[in-house]
C-alpha cells in the first residue's frame, strides 16, 4: 500500500525520470526522440472505476487506458481539497511545507520560491501547454495558473466554465436553479456545449498542432466533472437506473466518531435542491431516495468524463502519437458517496483521500502498437457489448521491470506502505522499505497519516509518531523515510525566458 499522498508525489518522480533520462541520454539524441508527456487530471474523482473493481460504472476507456498501464491500487492526496491538493501534487511538497491548506495563498511568495512539475519540463526543452483546471484557479495560482514559470503558452479556460455554479438546471417546476443534480440538454445550456467538452477540443487542436513541432511537449489537461454540480448531458442517466443504485455501504455517521473528523459537507447544503430537504446541522441525513439521486448523478458525471477522455486518447491515437507519448491521469483527492454519513470531500477518510493514479508508458507498459493499429479505440459507454477491463495481476513489493509487457490487465502496485526509488538509464525500481501498516480498531482500513499537517515533512524536528482518529479507531503515523523529489530545484529563482526563447503558441 502507498502512503498518504505517497501515490501522487511518485507522479512527480515518474514524470521527472523522463526529463531524466533524456539528460542522461546520447549527446546525438535529438529532442525528437524525447518522449511527449499528457497529464490528464480530474476533479472529486474517487477510485470508482471499472479498473479498481467497480462492477457498476461504466468507465470503458478509463479502463482501456488501464489495462495498458501501471496501476496503484492505493495512492492517496495529500489533502481533500482542490488547491492544496493540486499545489501539492504539482510541487512534490507537501502542505505542511507549502503552508497551503486552503485557497488563500501563493506558495512562491507565501512558503517558497518551489518549481512545478510543468517548469522542469519547460527548463528542459518541452513545450508545456495547460488546458482547464490543473492548477486550481484564483490566488493560490497566483490568477494566473502559476503562468509564465510553468507554462510555454497562455492556459486555456473554457469559456462556458462561468455558468458551472449559475441556474442553469431545470427544475420539476420548469424554472431554472442552481441545483447539486443538474442533468441537461446541452443544446439548451448557455453557449450549446459544457466545459468538459470544450478542454477536449482545445487539448485535440493543441495535439495536432504539436505533432509536427521539433520540441516535445508536456500537455496537462484538467476536467471539471464529478465536482458539483452535477450538471452533465442527461443521457448518461439513463445508464444508471435509480433501481440498480444502492446506498453506501455505511451510511450511518460512527457513533464515537469525533466531531473534528466529521465534515458537514455545507457545499453541498447551499444548492437549492439540497436546502429543500431541510437537514438539520451538522448530522441530519439525507433521505434515501435523495442518496440515491446523488450517487446516480456522480456515476453518470464519471461516465460522461470517461466519453472526454476517450475521444483525447483516440486523437493521440490519430495523430500517431501514441507511440510516443507518455500518458498519466489521477485525481486532486476522492469524494465520499455517503458513507460514514459523509458527502463531498473536505474530510479524511479514505473515499475522500483515495485516487485513480495509472501511467501509461509507451514500450514499457505495454508493447508499442503496429502500424494501423489503434492503441486507444474510443469505447462508447452505452455500448451494452462493452465489457470492463479486469483489474489484472497485482505487482509484487520489488518491481524492477517497468517493460513491454503482454499480460491482459494493467501492472498494479497494490503492497507496501512506503516506497523508495532509484533510477537508471535502464530501468526504474521501486522496493518496499517500510513493513505494512495496521487496521484501524474497528476494522476500518487505515494508512499512515492524514491530510493536513499529518506527515512528518523531510526536514525538520521530527519523529513522533501522531495519534489520529480514523472512524471509530485510531491509526498510527509511521515515520517516513526522506523522499528526495528530483523536479525541485531548491531555492532556485525561476528563470524568464528571454525574447528570443519565447513560444508563440501552437
Amino acid at each position: 500500500m502507498l502512503p498518504p499522498g505517497g501515490g501522487l508525489l511518485w507522479l512527480g518522480l515518474v514524470l521527472g525520470s523522463v526529463c531524466a533520462s533524456v539528460g542522461s541520454a546520447a549527446p546525438g539524441n535529438s529532442a525528437t526522440d524525447a518522449l511527449n508527456v499528457l497529464l490528464i487530471i480530474v476533479d472529486d474523482l474517487r477510485p470508482s472505476l471499472g479498473c479498481y473493481g467497480d462492477k457498476l460504472i461504466r468507465s470503458p476507456n478509463m479502463d482501456q487506458l488501464a489495462s495498458h498501464s501501471l496501476l496503484f491500487q492505493n495512492a492517496f492526496a495529500q489533502q481533500a481539497v482542490c488547491a492544496p491538493s493540486r499545489v501539492s501534487l504539482l510541487t512534490g511538497r507537501r502542505p505542511d511545507t507549502t503552508r497551503l491548506y486552503d485557497f488563500n495563498s501563493y506558495w512562491r511568495a507565501h512558503s517558497g520560491n518551489f518549481s512545478t512539475i510543468p517548469q522542469y519540463f519547460k527548463e528542459n526543452g518541452y513545450v508545456t501547454m495547460s488546458v482547464g483546471k490543473v492548477f486550481h484557479p484564483g490566488v493560490s495560482s497566483n490568477h494566473s495558473d502559476d503562468s509564465p514559470y510553468s507554462w510555454s503558452v497562455p492556459p486555456y479556460h473554457p469559456s462556458s466554465e462561468k455558468y458551472e455554479n449559475t441556474k442553469t438546471c431545470r427544475g420539476p417546476d420548469g424554472e431554472l436553479h442552481a441545483n447539486l443534480l443538474c442533468p441537461v440538454d446541452v443544446a439548451d445550456v448557455p453557449e450549446g456545449t459544457l466545459p468538459d467538452k470544450q478542454s477536449t477540443e482545445q487539448a485535440i487542436r493543441l495535439l495536432g498542432k504539436m505533432k509536427t513541432s521539433a520540441s516535445p511537449f508536456f500537455l496537462a489537461v484538467g476536467y471539471h466533472k464529478p465536482h458539483i454540480p452535477f450538471r452533465y448531458p442527461k443521457e448518461f442517466q439513463k445508464l444508471y437506473p435509480l433501481e440498480n443504485i444502492t446506498l453506501a455501504p455505511d451510511p450511518q455517521v460512527p457513533a464515537s466518531l469525533p466531531p473534528v473528523a466529521y465534515n458537514p459537507w455545507m457545499d453541498i447544503r447551499r444548492r437549492e435542491d439540497v436546502q429543500a430537504l431541510n437537514l438539520s446541522v451538522p448530522y441530519g441525513l439525507i433521505p434515501a431516495d435523495f442518496q440515491r439521486k446523488i450517487r446516480q448523478s456522480y456515476f453518470a458525471c464519471v461516465s460522461y468524463l470517461d466519453t472526454q477522455v476517450g475521444h483525447l486518447l483516440s486523437a493521440l491515437d490519430d495523430l500517431q502519437l501514441a507511440s510516443s507519448t507518455i500518458v498519466a491521469l489521477t485525481s486532486d483527492h476522492g469524494w465520499a458517496l455517503g458513507e460514514h454519513g459523509e458527502w463531498a470531500k473536505y474530510s479524511n477518510f479514505d473515499v475522500t483521500t483515495r485516487v485513480p493514479l495509472v501511467f501509461y508508458v509507451p514500450g514499457r507498459t505495454a508493447p508499442l502498437p503496429a502500424a494501423g493499429d489503434k492503441l486507444f479505440p474510443y469505447l462508447d459507454p452505452f455500448d451494452s457489448i462493452s465489457e470492463s477491463v479486469e483489474p489484472g495481476v497485482k505487482g509484487k513489493f520489488t518491481l524492477t521491470s517497468v517493460s513491454q509487457s503482454s499480460q491482459a490487465g494493467p501492472l498494479q502496485v497494490a503492497s507496501g506502505p512506503w516506497l523508495s526509488w532509484s533510477l537508471s538509464s535502464k530501468k526504474l525500481q521501486f522496493e518496499k522499505t517500510l513493513p505494512e501498516t495496521s487496521a484501524g480498531q474497528d476494522g476500518h482500513r487505515c494508512h499512515g497519516g492524514r491530510p493536513v499537517g499529518s506527515l512528518p515533512a523531510s526536514r525538520g524536528p521530527r519523529g513522533t509518531a501522531l495519534s489520529l482518529p480514523h472512524a471509530r479507531g485510531t491509526c498510527r503515523a509511521a515515520r517516513p523515510s526522506s523522499l528526495p523529489h528530483p523536479l525541485v530545484s531548491r531555492g532556485a529563482v525561476p528563470r524568464r525566458p528571454e525574447p528570443s526563447e519565447a513560444f508563440s503558441g501552437p
